[in-house]
C-alpha cells in the first residue's frame, strides 16, 4: 500500500511541478496582460493544488495535512482575485489590446483620453 501511495504522491508532485513550470513560461512568453493573467492563475493554481495533494499523501500526518489544506485554500482565494484586480487596472491604464476583446464590458466606464483603439498607456 505504501508503494502505491508513494507512486500517486510522486505523480501528483510531478504533474503539479509541470503545471507550475508552464504557468511561469506563459508569464514570460505571452504577449499581452490578459493572456499572462490567464497563464498566471489557471495552471499555477492547479499545479499548487496538485503539489499540496502529493505532499499530503506523502507526509501522512494530520498537522501537515491541515497546513497544506490551509495553503491550498489561501491559494484558491487569492490568486483569482489578484489576477482580476490586476486585469482591471491594466484595462483602466489601457495596457490591453482592445481589438482582441470580444466584449468590452468596462469600455463605457473608462473615459480615458486618446483616440479610440489607442493602446498606449494612459500615463507615459
Amino acid at each position: 500500500m505504501s508503494a502505491v501511495a508513494d507512486a500517486i504522491a510522486g505523480a501528483c508532485l510531478l504533474a503539479g511541478a509541470f503545471l507550475c513550470l508552464t504557468a511561469g513560461l506563459g508569464l514570460v512568453r505571452f504577449p499581452d496582460v490578459l493572456s499572462r493573467m490567464h497563464a498566471g492563475t489557471k495552471p499555477q493554481v492547479l499545479g499548487v493544488l496538485l503539489v499540496m495533494v502529493g505532499g499530503a499523501i506523502r507526509l501522512q500526518g494530520w498537522s501537515a495535512t491541515w497546513m497544506l489544506l490551509l495553503v491550498a485554500v489561501f491559494q484558491l482565494l487569492t490568486a483569482p482575485v489578484s489576477a482580476h484586480m490586476i486585469s482591471r487596472v491594466a484595462h483602466r491604464r489601457r495596457h490591453v489590446r482592445r481589438d482582441l476583446l470580444l466584449v468590452d464590458e468596462l469600455g463605457t466606464a473608462d473615459a480615458a483620453p486618446g483616440p479610440p483603439g489607442d493602446d498606449s498607456p494612459a500615463d507615459p
